[in-house]
């Protein structure tokens, strides 16, 4: 099979130019072959048996970062598995929104880590921050703690539930976090991909709690947060005017909702 007869293959389950997208990433990501490569039949080179295993799971809409081992993430490169969320484009505007209002010395948790990509993107943007990580999930945590290393990063993860810390910080500047935020009504709307393969407690929250992890970091930050210190969240767009309201209700303010480039309320800011 050469990368023609592959993404014609792939074509029957994707439309045709994202067949040919990750027939291109499968061959540069994990061959090495550019696309000059392929056009001169360098793909000739390709061990076969591989090349169906890794196609069938394409097939079967595993996502390519899966497949890859990989994903891209503020132009740095992090090792994904199904433990973890696969990074996404509105995260890295959260991550990018976090650092361009941070001092250097700053004091940072990132809340549900999951592949450490926030927290170290901001790690290797501000070497002289002091970030710390938390997740619930001992596998998450073991994929951050390698990214951290491939990044060349220092972090300081722990393995804490958001819902019930059991150890308090003090004086923190920043409380960052990406939490479970979609309801199951909209399941339905999710692509399958998203569905059949990452994982279910990095992304849902029950239909009639959707604010439950907000509530839960926020009451945190109201203790370990240095007074002015501020909190940043990844949010719902459906329940950005509720969150706000919350936050209001706990004494946060300076409340800022910022849209992502799709045009969706998808961060907001809250100072302590």
């Amino acid at each position: 099979m050469n990368y023609q007869e592959l993404w014609h293959r792939l074509s029957k389950v994707y439309d045709a130019g994202e067949a040919k997208a990750l027939a291109r990433m499968l061959y540069e990501v994990h061959y090495g072959l550019s696309l000059s490569d392929l056009l001169m039949g360098r793909d000739v080179t390709v061990p076969q048996d591989e090349l169906e295993q890794l196609t069938a799971r394409i097939e079967r809409q595993e996502p390519i970062q899966y497949v890859l081992g990989q994903a891209d993430f503020c132009g740095r490169t992090f090792k994904v598995t199904p433990a973890v969320l696969i990074p996404r484009p509105e995260t890295e505007e959260l991550c990018r929104w976090v650092i361009e209002e941070v001092r250097g010395e700053d004091s940072i948790l990132d809340i549900g880590t999951g592949s450490g990509c926030i927290a170290i993107t901001i790690a290797a943007e501000l070497p002289e921050a002091k970030v710390t990580a938390w997740d619930i999930s001992e596998e998450a945590l073991q994929v951050a703690k390698e990214n951290a290393r491939l990044n060349g990063v220092t972090i300081d993860f722990h393995k804490q539930d958001a819902l019930a810390p059991s150890s308090l910080t003090s004086n923190l500047s920043i409380i960052v976090s990406n939490p479970p935020y979609i309801i199951n009504k909209e399941r339905a709307r999710m692509e399958a991909n998203v569905l059949n393969y990452e994982p279910h407690t990095a992304l849902f929250v029950p239909d009639d709690d959707p604010l439950l992890f907000y509530r839960a970091i926020a009451r945190y930050g109201l203790q370990a947060l240095r007074s002015d210190g501020r909190l940043y969240f990844e949010i719902n767009p459906l329940f950005a005017d509720e969150l706000q309201q919350l936050l209001r209700t706990m004494s946060y303010h300076d409340i800022e909702i910022k849209e992502d480039q799709y045009g969706k309320q998808r961060m907001i800011r809250a100072r302590r």
